[in-house]
């Protein structure tokens, strides 16, 4: 878990205060009528958990009351697990009971959502640990558009690798970055090129590929290649790319590119070689081997339920 090496909002953007300031908008445009009927009143909510889970979205949490002169007092720290079939009061929100009410249901979505996220991913974190493995477990880009800060936050604290946030954090090649540059250098290319593209052989294009990915990314930017084949990984490795996704390989054929491909380049080239396509709880630990040293997913935050959550009011007397 991220927070073991420290606290991990300190890895936010300052940009997360201004979607906060936007969902808050969202859920109250115009009026808030019910407000209105609540008053001035000055009170205080308890935070409760009610279903099984790890608490993860406490600094997006604290900015949606903070932003509306609130405070909140964490009685259970981010990370921590609930437990099944009881409430557990893990916060407590203090000011005015409108603004409470005002700030309670966008709160509790991102709060849900986020601890589902972390939840997920330590569950699967934990089942491939059981099994020996000691690779990384990461998510994926498939995000929701507009939440994807919360999701690779409850990611990380959830205990895994939050992968890529954006196409500027990594270049990463699939099959059609591969052939879009492939076709752009048809008219270039030679007979025989051509012909290997015609007849489907990605292989053959992925040496320029890579080589425009690092003419523009230095030294700084680490180039992945999506390979459906080993032919397709050493082409890769050899053309200089740092990492190698085995996509939608059999558990068998994993085990088999994985460990082909480390000792043929062993004292040759450094790169790691990440599994990823359709992995899940069911499925992942027959991935997990010596060889591979990523496996992603977008089970982890895609779809995924949330921990249960409810804020109840008192007044102070």
């Amino acid at each position: 878990m991220a927070s073991s090496h420290g606290d991990p909002r300190h890895l936010l953007p300052t940009s997360y205060k201004r979607l906060i300031s936007e969902w808050l908008e969202e859920d109250c445009p115009s009026f808030d009528y019910g407000g209105f009927v609540v008053g001035e009143s000055e009170g205080e909510a308890k935070l409760l958990g009610k279903s099984e889970g790890i608490i993860a979205g406490v600094p997006f949490f604290d900015e949606v009351f903070s932003q509306l002169g609130c405070s909140v007092e964490w009685h259970h720290p981010e990370g921590a697990p609930l437990p099944p079939s009881q409430k557990t009061h893990v916060a407590t929100v203090r000011g005015p009971v409108r603004k409470i009410l005002l700030g309670e249901r966008v709160a509790l979505n991102i709060l849900a959502r986020c601890s589902g996220i972390a939840s997920k991913t330590s569950k699967l974190n934990s089942i491939l640990r059981s099994h020996g493995w000691k690779g990384t477990l990461a998510g994926t880009r498939k995000t929701t558009p507009g939440f994807r800060v919360v999701e690779k936050y409850g990611i990380l604290v959830g205990g895994a690798d939050p992968h890529r946030h954006d196409l500027s954090s990594m270049t990463m090649l699939k099959d059609n970055h591969v052939w879009a540059c492939a076709n752009n250098a048809a008219g270039a290319a030679g007979e025989g090129e051509r012909k290997a593209l015609e007849e489907g052989d990605i292989a053959a294009a992925i040496p320029k590929a890579v080589a425009a990915a690092k003419a523009v990314g230095g030294f700084s930017t680490k180039v992945e290649v999506e390979v459906r084949s080993v032919e397709e990984a050493n082409a890769a490795i050899g053309a200089g790319a740092d990492v190698v996704m085995l996509d939608n390989f059999t558990p068998e054929g994993v085990r088999e590119a994985a460990r082909e491909l480390k000792e043929r380049w062993v004292g040759k080239a450094a790169f790691l070689i990440e599994v990823s396509g359709g992995l899940n709880e069911e499925n992942a630990a027959g991935y997990a081997c010596e060889d591979v040293d990523i496996l992603s997913t977008s089970s982890i935050h895609q779809g995924v339920g949330i921990v249960d959550f409810s804020l109840k009011v008192s007044l102070r007397g």
